[in-house]
């Protein structure tokens, strides 16, 4: 299988199309295709890498990818029981090329202004959960109208945007095993010391040219990426209730090489102290 593009499996007379996935984890590689993607996570949490940006994912949440976004879920390696999502697939062309267009559906435009950039909705109160599952026992005609009330109830929701990707050229198979093995390697190495050298080796390119590479394809740095993987990852240590790791203990975990420089960039990209992030989101 092709990493990227991925081929969502469809027979040509189906707009929409359901799938389950449960697993020991996600599936965990860099990939995008032409359908838009929403997803219910029931179970399972780890980092979410989508376009440009990386967060994470957790049960309770309605993501929404637009066509050709690339996104990777990688669960996290601690998660007891399995990964449970479920994921409607739809093209906006796919009920007919004028079909959105119509007065009747215009205001959903926004959708999928917003969808283009990827986006999260907490299901707070198990609304979406139940429309999800809902939809995994309906068929063609019952299907499709619970499919349009609940992209009515998305748009109607507050979002969270989850990218600020730009680049919507699909990938080359080459350029996109070239991306995935990079964001693979991160993933699993974000902990430890990343050279420009090394990375760029992984990615079989010159240091100079892998730079513009990556910078062309995430519209940041590669060392703002490596940045914000380790950001998300002391979040979520810091999230966790039971967790008395000491703030300069989490800061060499996540691959910081001294406390001062881990604060710092902590607030510049979270807007508070680790401190007082941990005393918020614990309470």
């Amino acid at each position: 299988m092709k990493v990227l593009p991925f081929k969502i499996p469809k027979s040509s007379n189906h707009a929409l199309i359901f799938q389950e996935d449960l697993e020991p984890i996600f599936y965990d590689k860099l990939h995008q295709h032409a359908e838009i993607q929403m997803s219910y996570i029931l179970s399972g949490s780890g980092t979410l890498l989508v376009g440009d940006t990386v967060s994470r994912f957790k049960p309770g949440d309605v993501l929404v990818f637009g066509e050709n976004l690339p996104h990777v879920f990688r669960s996290d390696a601690n998660h007891q029981g399995l990964c449970h999502m479920l994921t409607l697939f739809f093209n906006r062309e796919g009920f007919g090329h004028d079909f959105f267009e119509t007065e009747e559906l215009k205001e959903l435009d926004l959708f999928f202004k917003q969808a283009s950039s990827g986006f999260r909705i907490a299901d707070v109160d198990g609304r979406f959960k139940h429309e999800f599952i809902r939809l995994r026992s309906l068929a063609n005609l019952e299907r499709f109208m619970s499919f349009i009330k609940l992209l009515y109830e998305i748009h109607n929701t507050s979002k969270e945007l989850l990218s600020n990707f730009t680049n919507k050229t699909n990938y080359t198979d080459t350029e996109g095993q070239r991306m995935s093995n990079v964001f693979d390697y991160c993933l699993s190495h974000f902990k430890e010391r990343i050279t420009l050298d090394e990375i760029a080796e992984i990615a079989v390119m010159s240091p100079t040219a892998f730079c513009r590479f990556f910078k062309e394809r995430t519209n940041k740095t590669f060392n703002q990426f490596l940045l914000e993987l380790r950001i998300e990852h002391a979040c979520q240590l810091l999230r966790t209730p039971d967790n008395q790791e000491a703030i300069s203990s989490i800061a060499y975990t996540c691959g910081f090489n001294s406390v001062s420089n881990f604060n710092r960039y902590f607030k510049k990209q979270k807007g508070v102290s680790p401190r007082t992030y941990k005393t918020t989101e614990t309470q």
